[in-house]
């Protein structure tokens, strides 16, 4: 499912995510999300076994990274409201959901109608109110805004959010204690804040590498056009990686820590997801076997002696495709 608008902006200064805001949404969220683990082994590739590093974030409560910036962004908003409101039609809604039940506030997701049922279905079994709202994200977007001003509740963005980025960023934090050295790390690009929330944490210190469709390859298109854009095409069999648009605050912390896009063809995350589950018993969606699919396919070759991380970002899909 998309979650971004069809809608072009023009380039605007955005808030600044650093290492520090990273660290800070590590303490604050403390106690509230789960430090995953990481598994070393080795993948298969056209060229032979490659050894990883796979973070195992998709054991993150609710089954999603998202959890952790949901989680930071409502500790940090230190507003009264006991009410949280979110446009999603995917994780970010699962994420909310699962966040204000823990803090004690109730949540409204305006899903699109074409959103999943089984990612509505998790929202709902966290005890969020859905609303069915327009075909597209935009529209959702657009009224989601308006119901969380009239209830006076707390709006969290699906991606594009400092409090959202930092919190992914403690994933980056995370694997600078679980890993040896500087390997490069490779995450699915979604609408950003997770790529954008690693690179946030680690820096120039250690490359980080977007892994997006390449028939909806958004970062691509905002590191060639030194700005987000909209893409062509928005629609994605890998749901929740198809937005048609980079985030704002995300492509600024790209361009500034050197983040690479790396497309990949759907079909080979498709095939890398059933390799994980064949070889390894890890049921991931689509859009978290983005990453393994670069190695898998051998569209990402490692240097010699080098162990990449990879990170599978999610598990919430339809047990019923394997």
């Amino acid at each position: 499912m998309s979650e971004c608008a069809t809608t072009a902006f023009p380039h605007r200064t955005v808030a600044r995510v650093e290492r520090s805001t990273v660290r800070a949404a590590r303490r604050r969220t403390a106690g509230h999300i789960r430090k995953t683990p990481v598994f070393h082994t080795s993948v298969s590739s056209p060229s032979g076994p490659v050894p990883v590093t796979i973070k195992l974030e998709h054991l993150q409560h609710g089954g999603t990274y998202e959890v952790r910036g949901s989680a930071n962004a409502l500790l940090e908003s230190g507003q009264d409201a006991d009410e949280v409101v979110i446009a999603s039609g995917g994780n970010a809604g699962i994420a909310a959901a699962l966040a204000a039940a823990r803090l004690g506030k109730t949540c409204t997701v305006v899903a699109p109608e074409t959103a999943p049922h089984t990612k509505v279905a998790a929202m709902w079994s966290y005890g969020a109110e859905v609303l069915w709202y327009g075909a597209t994200y935009s529209a959702a977007l657009l009224h989601a805004n308006d119901l969380a001003a009239d209830r006076g509740a707390v709006l969290l963005h699906a991606y594009d959010l400092p409090a959202s980025i930092a919190g992914a960023g403690v994933v980056g934090l995370e694997l600078e204690e679980q890993v040896r050295g500087r390997p490069p790390v490779l995450a699915p690009v979604s609408g950003g804040n997770l790529v954008a929330g690693i690179a946030a944490a680690i820096g120039r210190r250690q490359q980080v590498i977007g892994v997006e469709p390449e028939q909806v390859a958004i970062l691509r298109a905002a590191l060639t056009a030194d700005g987000p854009v909209n893409v062509a095409r928005c629609e994605s069999i890998v749901d929740s990686l198809g937005p048609c648009r980079v985030g704002d605050i995300a492509f600024d912390i790209a361009r500034r820590h050197g983040v690479r896009s790396l497309p990949i063809d759907e079909d080979a995350i498709g095939a890398a997801r059933e390799y994980l589950w064949r070889e390894f018993h890890l049921l991931v969606e689509l859009s978290s076997a983005a990453s393994l699919a670069a190695i898998h396919s051998g569209a990402y070759v490692p240097a010699t002696n080098e162990r990449p991380i990879v990170v599978l970002s999610g598990a919430n899909t339809d047990i019923s495709v394997f």
